[in-house]
């Protein structure tokens, strides 16, 4: 397990480096999770090591929300001055995804469908 979270905390060490070098407006653990998601497709699988400390990692992914919890109770004041930006934003977004994701589920059904 110790060697899995390692390999994780690696990549997402790297995703940080590559964002900070090249000054990338995204956050350097979503690079690194690309990052690993390609290793992981070349290699054609995941190691069993590497499943079970992702599966544990993901029995207490509550308690990565709490410091988000926590940020959000200190710009309090800053959500109540901007709410109606941030309602908007939420609704569109979900509409956005939900119809995005309806589209492609029907493609892919039709494409299913007129194979052999």
């Amino acid at each position: 397990m110790l060697g899995a979270l390692t390999l994780l905390l690696l990549y997402q060490l790297a995703g940080e480096v590559i964002v900070q070098f090249l000054t990338l407006p995204i956050p350097g653990p979503v690079v690194g999770m690309a990052l690993l998601f390609l290793t992981l497709v070349i290699r054609g699988g995941v190691r069993d090591d590497l499943r079970g400390t992702a599966n544990k990692l993901l029995q207490h992914l509550s308690l990565l929300f709490v410091p988000a919890g926590a940020g959000v109770m200190v710009h309090f004041a800053r959500l109540g001055d901007e709410w109606l930006a941030i309602v908007v934003a939420l609704v569109a977004s979900t509409a956005i995804t939900l119809a995005v994701t309806g589209l492609l589920l029907c493609r892919l059904l039709r494409k299913h469908e007129s194979q052999p």
